[in-house]
């Protein structure tokens, strides 16, 4: 097509996470307003490739001491092979430099033995640590050697050609990579204006701890986003240089905020008291306490500093993150407050000024 004519521009659409819910494993994205019919178009798409196309780990094999094959039974050991294999399944691991990796457990005499027995190399993280995987009996042992791998969707047991029993006994899993256990979305019609025939396109993701809903979401719509671009004939026609949000009138645009290097930030949200993020009331008063009583004062704060605040623990660190990632705020982000009020100024004279254009 030709880039020189004149096209009709795409609505913007908005995105926010629900931040009372949001978690390490569940999260909530409402995307409004949608040009009709693409809430279904986008969920699909993107529901998809977060099911199937999502990068994780898991253990592809085992060498269990005193058996060479899954249908064995494991002296000392209240389980057999099969069910052990599947409890290993189970295991949640993630790969921190996308890398293979191996993880040891030896545990000796009576014992229930749970995921966090397990010894992994330094770039692997165990996540499930308190899932059971065997009972080890009086005077029993049982001594397993895992090698972890990293891939994709789903993966068959990659036994070797006519060779059933491995000469170092090792047995191969089955394996599923993808971090995310469930993904469902809904459209609903939304108003922009007088107009009523636009899509709210409302996404839930469940993930297993190993990868938060956020970076799935964010690695989902990369590879769409990457893979499409082989689609494209001729140069891209630039819908987002043409079109405009619904309240682009009312607010400030990204393009003076990017040259503060606070783009994406909810600017108007800074300068507010830290009550906006519905913090727990333990939370809550370790911070004002600490004198933290404004968003940009806890925003600037380290992971390490905040830790050092009276009674604000680990727990509370986590919780505090939860709630800023719903506003797309983080620890360490090193705004400078005097930036902050320049992009307020400034929204606050363009307001003004479309209200005089309007009267």
């Amino acid at each position: 097509m030709d880039n020189k004519r004149e096209y009709r521009p795409l609505i913007i659409p908005k995105l926010s996470w629900n931040k009372k819910n949001i978690t390490e494993t569940y999260g909530e994205l409402v995307a409004q307003p949608l040009e009709s019919g693409f809430g279904v178009t986008f969920g699909n798409a993107i529901r998809r490739i977060l099911l199937g196309g999502i990068e994780g780990s898991a253990v592809t094999s085992i060498v269990v001491s005193g058996i060479n094959n899954e249908f064995s039974s494991i002296e000392g050991v209240v389980e057999d092979a099969t069910q052990l294999i599947l409890n290993i399944k189970s295991i949640v691991v993630k790969s921190k430099d996308g890398k293979p990796g191996k993880m040891t457990l030896s545990v000796e005499g009576e014992s229930v033995v749970k995921v966090s027995d397990i010894k992994a190399d330094e770039n692997l993280e165990l996540i499930n640590l308190d899932d059971v995987i065997a009972h080890v009996s009086p005077g029993g042992k049982l001594e397993v050697e895992f090698f972890v791998e990293p891939g994709r969707g789903y993966q068959a047991a990659k036994w070797p050609v006519d060779k059933p029993l491995q000469e170092d006994g090792r047995i191969y899993l089955d394996a599923m990579f993808s971090p995310v256990r469930r993904v469902s979305f809904d459209v609903e019609k939304t108003r922009v204006g007088k107009e009523i025939d636009y899509d709210k396109l409302i996404l839930i993701i469940e993930t297993n701890g190993s990868e938060n809903p956020l970076d799935v979401l964010y690695y989902a719509v990369s590879v769409l986003r990457t893979q499409l671009e082989h689609f494209l004939a001729s140069a891209e026609i630039p819908f987002n240089e043409i079109s405009k949000s619904p309240e682009e009138e009312e607010e400030d645009t990204p393009l003076d905020a990017e040259e503060f290097g606070l783009k994406g930030v909810p600017v108007d949200l800074l300068l507010k008291p830290i009550d906006e993020l519905e913090l727990s009331v333990r939370a809550h008063n370790c911070l004002i306490n600490a004198g933290i009583k404004r968003i940009i004062d806890l925003v600037n704060l380290s992971d390490e500093d905040s830790l050092k605040i009276k009674n604000f623990g680990r727990k509370s660190l986590n919780e505090v993150k939860d709630s800023m990632k719903a506003f797309g705020l983080a620890f360490g982000m090193d705004i400078k407050e005097e930036n902050v009020q320049k992009l307020l100024e400034d929204r606050e004279r363009r307001r003004l000024a479309n209200e005089k254009k309007r009267s």
